[in-house]
């Protein structure tokens, strides 16, 4: 895949950000990883506002803007650090969704409690409050990056994948999840999946097979 191909892959995921609410205004922030660099959102744009030139080429390794253009996202740290850290991590989508906010004031564990949840998703750890756009969030992020999903107290959500596809289906599954367990809780203690059952969940045949779809760019 070009850096073209990876420009508009961008541009595709990030309106779907934006439409499906999961960020307001100029909030959150993506990127993708590819052939050593990472395209990242620029800073003051609208998601959905971001033209495939517009995102910002940056050289992994030494941090520098690599091309010509805007000024890369305030969150870039965390970005970078992230893909320093795991070679494995190919997108990262940083979004404001309203449930898994909400969640973050009132809980720190969210359970899993439906199949897709512990098929796509897994384990969600949770980050207390850090000043966004610091050192110190990109650090406390990247402690947490064995995960793929990390709630940050009274922020918003990280999600990573192989690809754009998987870390932003991964953002949806987890707001979906929040607002599971939002609902839920307001009328009594929810029903979790045990242990076990998550583990048989992710075993099926038919689960892997549906991740290894999830895994492809398109």
């Amino acid at each position: 895949m070009s850096s073209q191909a990876i420009r508009e892959e961008l541009c595709k995921y990030a309106r779907k950000t934006v439409a499906n609410k999961l960020v307001v205004g100029p909030g959150g922030n993506i990127s993708a990883r590819h052939e050593g660099k990472m395209y990242l959102s620029p800073s003051g744009f609208a998601l959905d506002e971001i033209e495939p030139g517009q995102w910002v080429e940056v050289d992994i390794e030494s941090g520098e803007v690599t091309d010509i253009g805007l000024r890369p996202s305030s969150e870039v740290l965390m970005h970078l650090y992230a893909y320093r850290h795991n070679p494995n991590i190919g997108a990262m989508v940083h979004t404001h969704p309203p449930y898994c906010i909400a969640f973050t004031l009132v809980e720190k564990e969210l359970p899993i409690m439906f199949p897709d949840q512990a098929a796509l998703v897994g384990r969600t750890v949770y980050v207390d409050y850090v000043l966004p756009t610091t050192d110190r969030l990109a650090d406390a992020v990247v402690q947490k990056a064995y995960s793929s999903s990390i709630l940050l107290g009274n922020h918003g959500l990280v999600t990573t994948g192989r690809n754009l596809r998987e870390a932003y289906y991964r953002t949806e599954v987890v707001e979906e999840s929040a607002k599971i367990y939002l609902i839920s809780r307001a009328i009594k203690a929810p029903k979790v999946l045990t242990a076990e059952e998550t583990e048989e969940i992710a075993s099926l045949e038919s689960e892997a097979y549906r991740i290894q779809l999830l895994q492809k760019m398109k």
